[in-house]
């Protein structure tokens, strides 16, 4: 306040202001949160108000002070002339600035002041002095309101950013000439028509405005702006914010991932992406907290429409389906960016937002924050096991860098600064709250001295430009007062009465406490039409209990020195004694000892951040669980050259056209799952082909002529195995037929189409289909692999006389004493190397559709004429229904198959579940069956039965695994 206010922040070295870069408009690190506004006094009011709970009086004078000074500035918010203040009316200002950091630090700073001033949010000892309605502060100074005005104005002036059709704000807005600079704005007043036709620099710089938003920047506006909402009565900041933050997860990918950048304008991803850190992090903060704000609330009308974008539904504003976000988010993070404990130490990666392959293996200090909001949902472990290792990290930089790279074991890119961030000690204070666990007092300690110790300038406390050296930035953020202070105080003040505060508020992304009032919420029943309860253990468990004999829980864990080996520390040379800038004021300033100058840290397993009284003597440590991995490699072909087109992205995986030189990368981590859900060891995957990763849900696939003279069908790491359960029913239907009344009937399986139509996409409804996880990942056996054919190849064998289309639909053997062997018959034609599709005709062109086949015995002729006969199920059992089938003589024209025709949703959206002929075949008359007729069945009801009983041909295809010593890989699909 000395050196730096009104300005927004404070050079701590140099002991002058730091404000906005005018020269340099595109250097958005500055400009975005630097708006002209005092910044950095906003941002710690709450602090202030936080603070006034302790034992001085200071900080409750500092905090109405600091009300006031803030009025003088920029007047009260009203309209006459209270309103304008020394440096603007309200935020009157020519500063274009970053939509979400205005909304994070202004406004959200400016709301909870305001809640803290009126009573709303406690203060010990501090009870509004109402007269006449007004609140009353020592000096006469009188509060009614003026912070909630300011708030109001600021956001309104954010408002032209929202003029977009996807709901999705613009990066950036002028406080005072909105968004002239997005061209294709209808706020812009410019026609964009116009500027195509010219070449002036004007038109040219406009086209070069960045439109590039992210998921946080977007999607983590709710609690702000809800909140301003609800104290104003003005329903459009929550209307906005709630439209911006289901359109960032409308968009989310296949596999439940949002990405980083999104166009705010066309609404796609600027690139392919995807973390836990940051333009992501706060995205997944909000969807919780958003839950929390609102349970309980009502909201405004769902017709009303502001902005652009479509209005919002009921479902929309209920707090269950932000909930239910999170609950799919982070079912999507455990599967995809989630790695455990066989990569020494469970933590996260970087990945491909569409396909779930690693991309990077990096983790970034704002990622740091989500061990605190797994506390806040009730996962505790996962959050412990989260924070060991950015403890460990602090533990060996006394700080955290701005990326660390997980494979290295150093600093990622050159990323070693620090800027004061918060998100590691908020983490500590969420899960301190949760644990009462002395260890993350000591944590605590450990980072408040190392602050001290490195931090400190005259004027301030500085960032950290390289973690490593030492070397200070000379900025502080004014996020370090507005946060990391703010935790640091609640971390080891027990009583403060906002840790008692049994209410439904929230920490907003910046550390701002926010609540909706009282007297602004009306108890409502939520819509609760999506959110299974049954699926989510929505509870926070009880602190766990430490062991006999000791006094921390963490520090007891059995992977608690995992996490150490992952940041290295066992490789760390003890520091020995560091001196610091801070010695020198130490001398007359009561609150700096000797023990600020030296970090507790000493690089090596013990303490930690527990002094070695606190832990056991002899403990022992899990051992730390090996990656199982190897390559498996093919012979190059002679004359074969190794082309990218050998290898083909298709929409789940990788089509392999060639396996001359091809290498496997294998891992064994994914679970086997057998019946009722006991699990038996793991199953291999190929995690990357030719050094190209692939996502945990995608697939290989290699057509069987592909494998010929080039695998070995005795290898054990390559042992190819014939499914003796699951098969492919393969039909051909006429093109006329199955375009003309189909399309409403369509089986429960995908189709090649043939000749009419050659180019066209697999036809496939990818509806599980197997008794376990194994059989289900044949379920999309074939789809989207005709989307990489090129030309088809020449027909093999003469076709029908009339154009068709190839089908196959899953099929599932029986088990039981009358079961029969599926016969070694010829296969149906498979893909060929060259990708194309398979034509040729089928084995069998008879076939008899009856009903369930339970009343009376068919007609002698049918098993003699017909090689295929389609039932349904139901009525009776299938020993009952094959009983009903006439004796016959085998021959090759007589009946070779009958398939059962399942209802019950099987094939669909559930999995086939193997039929059981418990006793021996029968005859009609009661004999036991000479040559038992062999069975499958097959799932998706009316319409399979319908489209099977007019097909003109019928086949089967065979399934088949490959297993690597023994054990099943689990996305090696053959075709």
């Amino acid at each position: 306040m000395e050196h730096a206010f009104p300005e927004d922040e404070i050079r701590p070295i140099s002991c002058v202001p730091l404000t906005r870069d005018n020269s340099n408009p595109r250097r958005s690190e500055l400009n975005d949160p630097l708006g002209n506004y005092s910044l950095t006094l906003i941002d710690s009011l709450s602090t202030l108000a936080i603070l006034a709970s302790g034992p001085s009086e200071k900080a409750l004078n500092y905090f109405q002070e600091g009300v006031e000074l803030l009025v003088e500035e920029y007047g009260d918010g009203t309209k006459g002339p209270n309103g304008q203040g020394k440096r603007s009316r309200g935020y009157d200002l020519d500063s274009k600035v970053q939509v979400f950091e205005t909304v994070i630090r202004g406004v959200g700073g400016l709301l909870s002041a305001h809640l803290f001033a009126i009573g709303e949010l406690p203060i010990t000892g501090y009870t509004p002095n109402l007269v006449d309605g007004k609140i009353v502060w020592p000096g006469g100074w009188v509060y009614n309101g003026q912070l909630l005005r300011l708030a109001c104005d600021l956001a309104s002036r954010l408002l032209p950013a929202f003029s977009t059709t996807t709901g999705l704000p613009y990066p950036r807005v002028n406080l005072r000439h909105g968004v002239p600079f997005y061209l294709n704005s209808p706020l812009s007043g410019i026609d964009p028509e116009w500027c195509k036709d010219t070449e002036h620099e004007w038109c040219q710089e406009l086209f070069r405005e960045p439109r590039e938003t992210c998921s946080a920047g977007a999607g983590s506006l709710v609690l702000e702006f809800t909140v301003l909402s609800r104290l104003t009565g003005d329903a459009r900041f929550e209307q906005l914010a709630k439209r911006a933050f289901w359109s960032i997860w409308e968009r989310r990918s296949s596999l439940g991932l949002v990405g980083a950048g999104i166009d705010a304008e066309t609404g796609l991803w600027t690139g392919p992406f995807t973390g836990l850190g940051a333009s992501i992090d706060s995205f997944f903060e909000y969807a919780v907290k958003s839950y929390v704000l609102l349970s309980g609330s009502d909201h405004p009308p769902a017709s009303t429409n502001y902005g652009f974008a479509p209005p919002l539904t009921d479902e929309q504003h209920d707090p269950e389906s932000f909930l239910e976000v999170w609950h799919a988010s982070h079912t999507a993070i455990k599967r995809h960016l989630y790695r455990s404990g066989m990569y020494v130490h469970p933590h996260y990666i970087q990945a491909d937002l569409y396909t779930g392959a690693s991309r990077a293996f990096w983790m970034d200090s704002l990622s740091a924050f989500f061990p605190g909001l797994l506390t806040l949902t009730g996962d505790i472990d996962e959050a412990i096991e989260t924070h060991l290792l950015f403890t460990a990290l602090w533990n060996r930089y006394s700080a955290l860098p701005e990326r660390w790279s997980t494979a290295t074991g150093s600093v990622e890119g050159g990323l070693g600064w620090w800027g004061g961030r918060p998100e590691f000690i908020e983490s500590t204070y969420h899960i301190y709250r949760v644990t009462q666990d002395p260890w993350y007092l000591h944590v605590g300690e450990m980072a408040l001295r190392d602050i001290k110790r490195r931090c400190w300038a005259r004027c301030g406390w500085s960032g950290l430009q390289d973690v490593r050296s030492g070397e200070l930035n000379d900025r502080q953020e004014s996020f370090f007062l507005g946060e990391t202070t703010k935790y640091l105080y609640l971390l080891f003040n027990e009583d403060h009465p906002l840790n008692k505060l049994d209410a439904p508020f929230v920490f907003t992304t910046e550390g701002h406490p926010l609540i909706i009032p009282k007297s602004k919420r009306s108890t409502r029943s939520s819509v609760g039409t999506w959110l299974d309860h049954e699926l989510h253990n929505d509870t926070c468990p009880a602190a766990p209990r430490p062991l006999p004999l000791t006094v921390s829980v963490t520090a007891a864990r059995k992977d608690l020195f995992h996490a150490a080996n992952l940041a290295r520390l066992q490789f760390m040379p003890a520091p020995g004694s560091s001196e610091s800038p801070i010695v020198e004021f130490s001398n007359d300033h009561p609150s700096i000892s000797l023990s600020d100058v030296r970090s507790p840290s000493n690089y090596t397993y013990y303490p930690w951040t527990l002094p070695l009284n606190l832990i056991p003597l002899d403990a022992t440590c899990r051992k730390i669980t090996p990656k199982l991995t190897f390559d498996i490699t093919f012979p190059s072909l002679p004359n074969t050259i190794l082309t990218p087109g050998l290898l083909q992205r298709v929409g789940n995986g990788v089509f392999v056209n060639n396996m001359g030189g091809l290498r496997l990368n294998m891992i064994q981590d994914v679970p086997m799952l057998l019946h009722a859900g006991h699990g038996d060891g793991d199953l291999y995957r190929v995690q990357a082909i030719n050094h190209i990763p692939l996502g945990k849900d995608e697939k290989v696939f290699l057509a069987k002529a592909v494998m010929e003279n080039v695998v070995n069908t005795m290898d054990p790491n390559f042992l190819q195995v014939r499914d003796p359960t699951m098969m492919e029913i393969v039909f051909d239907l006429p093109n006329d037929a199955s375009e003309s009344d189909t399309n409403s009937q369509e089986p429960a399986g995908y189709s090649y189409p043939k000749k009419a139509n050659p180019g066209a996409q697999i036809v496939m409804d990818g509806k599980p289909d197997g008794s376990s996880q194994m059989k289900f990942a044949f379920g999309q056996l074939l789809q989207q692999v005709s989307s990489i054919l090129q030309d088809p190849a020449p027909a093999p064998s003469p076709l029908p006389s009339k154009p068709i289309s190839r089908h196959y639909i899953p099929a599932i053997t029986p088990s039981g004493l009358g079961s029969a062997p599926i016969p070694d018959w010829p296969e149906a034609p498979s893909v060929d190397a060259t990708g194309a599709a398979p034509e040729g005709y089928l084995l069998w062109s008879s076939v008899f559709v009856t009903d369930q086949n339970c009343d009376e015995p068919l007609a002698s002729s049918v098993p003699r004429k017909h090689q295929i006969i389609i039932i349904k199920r139901g009525g009776c059992s299938f020993g009952d229904k094959l009983k009903n089938i006439p004796a016959f003589a085998p021959t090759r024209t007589s009946l070779q198959l009958v398939i059962i025709v399942s209802y019950d949703n099987e094939g669909g959206d559930g999995w086939l579940t193997r039929p059981l002929l418990d006793s021996a075949q029968l005859t009609t008359s009661g004999l036991p069956r000479h040559n038992p007729i062999p069975m499958v069945m097959v799932g998706g009801g009316e319409d399979t039965y319908e489209v099977l009983g007019r097909a003109e041909s019928v086949g089967i295809k065979r399934r088949y695994t490959v297993q690597a010593q023994g054990v099943l890989i689990s996305n090696l699909i053959i075709i």
